[in-house]
């Protein structure tokens, strides 16, 4: 009897219930001054999916949280993209997901379910899709689906997981990526008022499959990881990933509205990052900060199970930074902490300055991605705060909500995510982001899964 995906049962077993519940129970006190919606992506299958289940292939259903004048309120919401539909009427699966080969029958290669991210722009509510796909822009009140967003018909390619807004010049930042054909990678930018103001092909010598990206005041960047196609595998007509920790990784600075001929290329020393974490010039240098993987895919796959695993991918993530010199091209490295640690946020209104404190997930020690605790690092004094949830209980990426009227970078709350598996039980934990204390719980009326990444919208 095989043994069931882990991304299937306990944390993760997926929910049917669209619910929108009000005056929720609180534990502890809800801040008065705690105003806006929290909302996190997650992977659901609304069907049994088809052969192997990979996280990264469930439809993607949106959990939100209320908060006004000391109280809250849940809704949830699937993601009604183009493959939901079409999978709705027919009552069953109908697409194969990414670790199995496409179905000749099925409506596509692969369905674009927009379950990674969220971001707010505009005020659109955007969900986005690790693959670069369609954003689909969803009713920041009710989080019913409007559908695909296009900034007025304009983008005719992918957008990005993880795309940036300046908080200063409402800028919407992005970028594409194909591993089928050229251009592998594509930058855009949206301007504060949704119009899609650059689109430019960038230069790559490979397709490989991209995540994040960064920005600065005046710069953006980019970062070609080498994962990609197996090359053996690619001579014998075979498509498999393969990481290639043989070539260096590549990271690509621009000016924010630059064109492909003004990205400046450095190299430095092979890894992966899913999730940076900030970007800031300081001087000539531009510095990035974020979660770096050194060996995607070992060749001695650890089998202890207490390393998180996605398929033959092994998450060991550790806090890092990065210096590129803009006038010299040199590169430099290093380490900041050997914790794993992952789903990184910072207080967005200091995306793309300097940023002292970072909040960061723990991961747990176990095969599945999950996370028993935050960890604020100061990235000046490289101190760390920890929070831990009660015992039995796995949090999610949290979002940072400032107070008003703020003095400090971290004057303000972190709201997460968690859930017992044991007991059939979710909350939301309200957090003092200064103090690292827990200040409010409030219980969830359902249980949900855990998820990927949240987004703390102050005017929803």
């Amino acid at each position: 009897m095989n043994a069931p995906n882990l991304y299937l049962v306990a944390e993760h077993e997926p929910v049917a219930q669209e619910l929108t519940v009000a005056d929720l129970k609180i534990t502890g006190e809800l801040p008065r001054d705690l105003h806006g919606l929290y909302v996190r992506n997650s992977p659901n299958p609304q069907f049994e999916p088809i052969g192997k289940y990979h996280w990264f292939d469930g439809d993607g259903m949106v959990h939100g949280l209320r908060f006004r004048e000391g109280r809250a309120s849940y809704l949830n919401r699937w993601v009604r993209t183009a493959g939901f539909e079409k999978e709705r009427a027919a009552g069953k699966a109908l697409y194969t997901g990414i670790l199995e080969r496409p179905r000749p029958d099925a409506p596509g290669p692969i369905k674009d379910t927009a379950n990674t991210d969220l971001v707010f722009h505009n005020g659109k509510l955007l969900a986005t899709w690790w693959l670069a796909g369609t954003p689909y822009e969803l009713h920041p009140v009710d989080l019913s689906t409007v559908g695909p967003a296009t900034f007025g018909g304009a983008l005719k390619h992918g957008f990005s997981a993880h795309p940036k807004v300046d908080p200063r010049t409402g800028e919407l930042v992005f970028f594409d990526f194909s591993m089928v054909k050229p251009p592998f990678i594509r930058y855009g930018v949206v301007s504060a008022a949704g119009e899609l103001v650059r689109s430019e092909a960038i230069e790559s010598p490979a397709p490989h499959i991209l995540h994040d990206m960064a920005i600065t005041e005046h710069f953006s960047v980019l970062m070609d990881f080498p994962l990609g196609w197996d090359a053996a595998r690619l001579k014998e007509g075979k498509r498999r990933i393969a990481f290639d920790k043989g070539s260096p990784s590549r990271f690509g600075i621009l000016p924010r509205l630059g064109r492909a001929a003004d990205v400046k290329w450095f190299e430095a020393k092979s890894c992966y990052m899913y999730h940076s974490i900030n970007a800031y010039e300081l001087g000539d240098e531009v510095v990035l900060v974020g979660c770096r993987v050194s060996d995607l895919i070992p060749e001695r796959q650890d089998t202890s199970g207490e390393v998180a695993r996605l398929d033959i991918i092994e998450l060991v993530p550790h806090l890092y930074e990065w210096r590129f010199n803009l006038k010299t091209g040199a590169v430099k490295e290093r380490a900041l902490d050997d914790l794993a640690t992952e789903f990184p946020r910072i207080n967005d209104s200091v995306q793309g300055l300097k940023a002292r404190y970072s909040y960061n997930p723990r991961l747990a020690k176990r095969p599945d991605l999950t996370f028993d605790g935050l960890v604020k690092y100061d990235l000046e004094t490289m101190l760390t705060s920890t929070w831990e949830p009660p015992r039995g209980w796995f949090v999610g990426e949290p979002s940072f909500a400032p107070k008003p009227n703020a003095k400090h970078e971290d004057d303000g709350w972190l709201v997460t995510y968690g859930t017992n598996a044991a007991d059939k039980a979710s909350a939301a934990f309200i957090i003092d982001a200064r103090e690292m204390n827990e200040v409010a719980v409030v219980t969830l009326p359902q249980r949900i899964p855990l998820g990927f990444h949240s987004y703390w919208c102050p005017r929803a």
